[in-house]
């Protein structure tokens, strides 16, 4: 049997403030990383657009956050629970997120 060699908890050491964004690799294979993101309010800097090569994958798990898919009139509002796929190459910036409590996401990034 194999034994567990990484573990840990996602919400510990969760930040109340920040001054930027926190993502940290939760998980790294050939052709995949999987990030923890945790935002106390940040937004894409105005005029900013992700455009990513790869597809990605990611999940709200707590917090609130408001995504913006170019093309698409509003921002997505997002919730615990609320996941999206965006392809790659599909420009999407971040609105807004929860000042109050901790916004923590899941990205998984994977070659498509």
């Amino acid at each position: 049997m194999d034994q567990i060699t990484h573990a840990g908890k996602l919400f510990d050491d969760l930040p109340k403030q920040l001054a930027e964004e926190h993502v940290r690799i939760v998980l790294e294979a050939p052709g995949l990383r999987l990030e923890r993101i945790v935002s106390t309010g940040q937004a894409t800097p105005a005029g900013q657009w992700y455009d990513q090569p790869q597809p990605e994958w990611v999940v709200l798990l707590t917090g609130s956050a408001r995504l913006l898919i170019a093309g698409e009139a509003e921002p997505r509002r997002l919730a615990p629970g609320d996941w999206l796929l965006i392809p790659a190459h599909v420009r999407h910036r971040v609105e807004w997120t929860d000042p109050d409590r901790p916004t923590v996401w899941l990205a998984l990034h994977y070659r498509g």
